[in-house]
């Protein structure tokens, strides 16, 4: 247990896939954490990089900070493996991409020892674009639509492990993630905290940054990664073969009706400025719904589940 503890030892794990360029902006800002550096340890799972060699380089300058290795093709077996291997009583979770803000571990550490049981934390996933001057469409489209954290865990009871920390007790309780799924993963482990009556709090103060993916290509692949994990939970949650059909038909018939209430939704955003980028925006999301629907129907004809 947490709660009321002074200065828990943390586990911080971070998956990573072919980024160690941007692992290494994540650890130089882990490096800064006004927490105390001797009750933090970090984690690296190098899932699969085609250069180990450079997710090890990039570490090595860091004292508190590992590199292990997972074979299994999934972020959430890799996150697994570093549950396997963390000595923390707390164990906080962020992605390669992202960058923690100074306080991310002290904010994170005082809600959570707010909470009776050391349940959940699911902190803020502040967006940015690489050129603010120049936001291409699906810039624009992440920025109004990536890590939803707030609503996630209102609606869905969990959120994204690009920044969330758990108790290791809760790990104990409810199990590890679901290291089949490519996505959604974390949002399945969440709905098993909630069912066994932890405490979940979504925190303002608790903040990464991440950049919006700027490319068509990037979106799609996380498209279809999204799409895959989303189906894959659904499919394995269904007890029978009838309803592993109707999850197929309901997953497919929702992607491919035109998305009139999104664009009405992002009429009226005041992120957006002026016409062209709500339409520009919109449009994207009529992509987006197309390749999610072509996943779907990919995966149902025995393909195999994208990662990015």
């Amino acid at each position: 247990m947490v709660h009321g503890a002074v200065d828990p030892m943390v586990s911080v794990v971070i998956p990573v896939y072919n980024d160690s360029e941007r692992l290494g902006v994540c650890l130089t800002a882990l490096a800064r954490q006004t927490y105390p550096k001797s009750r933090y340890e970090v984690i690296v799972i190098d899932n699969g990089s085609d250069r180990a060699d450079l997710i090890q380089a990039v570490a090595a300058p860091y004292p508190n900070v590992a590199v292990a290795f997972e074979t299994t093709p999934g972020s959430y077996a890799a996150r697994n493996r570093g549950l396997d291997l963390a000595a923390g009583d707390v164990i906080a979770f962020t992605d390669a991409d992202c960058i923690p803000a100074d306080n991310w571990l002290q904010q994170g550490i005082e809600q959570l020892q707010g909470l009776a049981q050391g349940g959940q934390v699911v902190g803020k996933v502040e967006v940015f674009f690489a050129n603010p001057e120049r936001p291409t469409p699906v810039d624009l489209y992440e920025s109004i639509t990536a890590f939803p954290q707030e609503r996630l865990l209102q609606k869905l009871h969990g959120g994204a492990t690009a920044n969330m920390l758990a108790g290791r007790h809760v790990f104990d309780r409810v199990g590890l993630f679901n290291a089949q799924l490519r996505s959604h993963g974390d949002l399945e482990w969440g709905q098993r905290v909630y069912s066994q009556g932890f405490q979940q709090v979504y925190a303002e103060s608790v903040v990464v940054w991440h950049p919006t993916r700027s490319s068509l290509r990037a979106l799609i692949r996380r498209t279809q990664r999204l799409a895959g994990g989303s189906y894959a939970l659904h499919t394995q949650q269904s007890k029978t073969i009838w309803q592993r059909h109707m999850v197929f038909l309901r997953a497919l018939a929702q992607n491919l009706v035109p998305p009139i209430f999104f664009a009405l939704r992002a009429l009226f955003d005041g992120r957006l400025k002026g016409g062209r980028q709500k339409l520009q925006v919109s449009l994207v999301m009529v992509l987006v719904r197309y390749v999610s629907a072509f996943e779907i129907l990919r995966l149902k004809l025995g393909g195999t589940p994208c990662r990015d």
